[in-house]
């Protein structure tokens, strides 16, 4: 996934040399570097001290705050050249260290859409084996591999994550850089306005939490801290419910289903998938009539699935009183996949279903963090629902895109 191509266009002056009979030792950083736009350098200085400051010059020749950490990241959205200082505040020794970073677009053109699913993980649900199709001999791997052919690049045939907490992860060709105040990414499920409600809010919504991952340690693998995004937190506060825990249990081979009757007559078996969570709840996932399959992920060898996370507030009402109409209203007020349709926007012109990363927060503290960028994206089945007929509420993803690479006219959904 890291691309980096950071090439030393001449030695640092403080080398691994002798000069006049005098050692020195690397600090560890070049002079100039090249790199291409939104890939990453990773700078470790050697030395240590009391504090740290890295800026970079501006058009006006000012300079701008990047870190004040030891070790920095460096990552640029455009092209050009940036001069970068840094500088170690010790009374013992202190350093000063200028760099030229000549940033330059890329080789191979970028893609605006997923390139890599890394994990695909659902929970149990009625679309599980089913989208994608899981076939007699396929492992966690394929089932990665048809995931990813399922929603990479423009292929849109959707994934379906099952119930509460199943997820899927994804990312980019490149790193997907943090624009202040701008919408950064855009993931489309498919949430639709019910015909028969005009001008309500509400239909098929089956909200999905988003998680970010920046790669932090630079080795291209999804295991760095997770962030949650959170656009309103006092919203969250009051909704959500934090520290929550499932677990499922994998129906026995000899299991009798429990046919639903009366209202639940579409209900095969009300007696499935027993789960329970840390809140002292249980019941099930039921299955219907509609979808026959096995709702347990079949290429799972456990017979237990645990998962954990922030869990919404329930937002399905029964507005036909009698089981054979739910309405699932979509939340105003935070940001979720699989929330919105997909070209729904706000007042202000962005889509509902868009993102700016500058709303992530620590899922532990619920404190704000700042990501330079994000390599890696999860989304979670963020509700425990179930709808009658109508099933389990289950998150699906069909398409992301960087929101700042341009689409051609002929890439265009």
């Amino acid at each position: 996934m890291k691309k980096i191509f950071a090439i030393l266009l001449s030695a640092l002056a403080l080398g691994g040399c002798e000069n006049d009979g005098i050692p020195y030792v690397s600090l560890g950083l070049d002079d100039l570097y090249k790199v291409a736009r939104m890939q990453t350098v990773d700078l470790k200085p050697a030395f240590t001290g009391e504090s740290y400051r890295w800026t970079v010059k501006t058009a006006s020749g000012a300079d701008s705050l990047l870190s004040e950490e030891k070790d920095y990241i460096f990552l640029m959205q455009y092209p050009g050249t940036y001069d970068v200082t840094f500088q170690i505040f010790d009374p013992v020794n202190p350093i000063v260290h200028r760099m030229t970073f000549y940033v330059v677009e890329e080789e191979v053109e970028y893609s605006p859409y997923i390139s890599t699913v890394y994990e695909y993980c659902p929970a149990p649900g009625q679309f599980v084996n089913a989208m994608p199709e899981y076939r007699e001999g396929d492992t966690a791997e394929t089932m990665r591999q048809k995931a990813e052919e399922a929603i990479a690049g423009k292929m849109q045939s959707g994934v379906s994550l099952g119930a509460y907490g199943g997820y899927i992860t994804f990312g980019f060709d490149h790193t997907v850089v943090n624009v202040p105040g701008e919408y950064d990414i855009r993931i489309d499920g498919n949430s639709f306005n019910s015909a028969a409600h005009p001008g309500v809010d509400g239909g098929s919504s089956e909200p999905g939490i988003i998680m970010l991952m920046f790669d932090e340690n630079q080795n291209g693998k999804p295991d760095d801290k997770w962030y949650e995004i959170d656009k309103n937190p006092w919203y969250t506060d009051e909704a959500a419910t934090y520290g929550y825990e499932i677990t499922y249990h994998r129906p026995a081979p000899d299991h009798v289903p429990t046919p639903g009757e009366g209202n639940d007559s579409a209900l095969t078996d009300m007696t499935y998938i027993k789960w329970e969570d840390n809140r002292g709840q249980t019941d099930y996932v039921y299955k219907n009539k509609f979808h026959d399959q096995d709702y347990y992920p079949k290429w799972i060898d456990a017979d237990e699935m645990t998962f954990r996370g922030t869990l919404l507030p329930k937002n399905a009402v029964d507005v036909s009183g009698n089981g054979s109409y739910y309405l699932q209203y979509m939340f105003k007020y935070g940001a979720y996949a699989d929330n919105y349709p997909n070209e729904a926007k706000d007042e202000n012109g962005n889509y509902y279903n868009g993102f700016d990363i500058g709303w992530a927060v620590d899922p532990e503290t619920r404190e704000p963090v700042h990501l330079p960028g994000v390599d890696f994206i999860r989304v979670y089945t963020a509700l425990n629902q179930y709808c009658g007929w109508i099933g389990e509420t289950s998150t699906e993803i069909f398409m992301a895109r960087d929101m700042h690479i341009y689409v051609r006219p002929d890439q265009h959904q």
